[in-house]
């Protein structure tokens, strides 16, 4: 049986993933059901824990990283999680198999001094005010590029203090943003942004942050506005969207946040991805240890 297309409508219309998500456990559980063929198992129906073990070995053997066995796993535990929603088996056989242990790239980020160098780099300008907003948004927010690329002003709450953001998988969520931030969007929306957008575009562009030609921010754009800003600012790091995202995330767990409050307003799909964080505070506990136990 093929049930690889309705897998994934599955995964577009129930679990709402993001395109590239939807795309690459699709692409998996294809892949899966090739080697399941090619073992003489027409059926994915009928495989059991072995074929998966047998699965990941294959990559393993072939080079694959542990990150890419743990996502293709991932995507085999979700095809059969819908297979079982379905009716069609009773059990996952991949429910219990334990994926490769990933060793996680020391985290790259600002540290407090970092920021607050750069979110004082821009200047007093119409660009200089509308980068310090935009600036002060993704440090505010730890929200994707592609998110505050695709934000409108209306997104914008600022008698509230809350940012709603889409999302790649469509899903909304709303982000406190704080009185900085706050301030900073408030002066550029009213007395900044109208300076940029004249004319008729005033009436039909509706995007929050917009380039000196008054329409719609590009990928491109941010990536060299803060490139700019980072070496202004004297920031040795390659100052990037993601770079602040990561420093938003890091700066609330050292900060106490739980886990699960930073997921949702990272808008990750799943806790594995949050979890990489621990290992800052982990580090820092350690090093706090070092300095202060007398037997350290």
């Amino acid at each position: 049986m093929n049930y690889q297309e309705e897998f994934l409508e599955y995964l577009k219309k129930e679990k709402r993933m993001a395109r590239n998500t939807q795309e690459a456990y699709h692409r998996d559980a294809v892949d899966f059901c090739r080697f399941l063929k090619e073992r003489g198992l027409e059926d994915p129906a009928a495989a059991g824990n072995p074929d998966v073990l047998s699965f990941l070995t294959g990559l393993r053997k072939a080079g694959r990283s542990a990150a890419t066995i743990n996502r293709k796993l991932a995507s085999i535990r979700a095809f059969y999680t819908f297979l079982m929603q379905e009716g069609i088996i009773s059990s996952n056989p991949a429910q219990n198999v334990r994926p490769p242990k990933v060793e996680r790239k020391k985290l790259e980020y600002l540290t407090l001094d970092e920021v607050d160098r750069l979110l004082r780099t821009p200047d007093g300008s119409v660009l200089g005010r509308r980068d310090r907003a935009l600036m002060e948004l993704l440090y505010a927010t730890g929200i994707r590029v592609n998110e505050v690329i695709a934000a409108n002003v209306e997104d914008v709450n600022l008698r509230i203090g809350f940012f709603t953001c889409t999302g790649e998988t469509g899903k909304a969520r709303i982000i406190p943003i704080g009185r900085p931030a706050r301030a900073a969007l408030e002066e550029y929306i009213y007395e900044t942004r109208g300076e940029l957008v004249k004319g008729e575009d005033a009436e039909k562009e509706k995007a929050l942050f917009v380039n000196f030609y008054g329409k719609r921010l590009t990928r491109q754009g941010l990536w060299k506005i803060l490139g700019e800003y980072g070496q202004k600012a004297g920031i040795e790091k390659k100052m990037t969207p993601h770079l602040l995202r990561i420093s938003f995330a890091v700066h609330m767990v050292q900060n106490g946040a739980d886990l699960k409050s930073l997921q949702e307003l990272l808008g990750h799909e799943d806790m594995t991805a949050t979890q990489v964080y621990l290992s800052v505070t982990k580090n820092r506990i350690k090093d706090v240890y070092d300095k202060t136990h007398p037997r350290a």
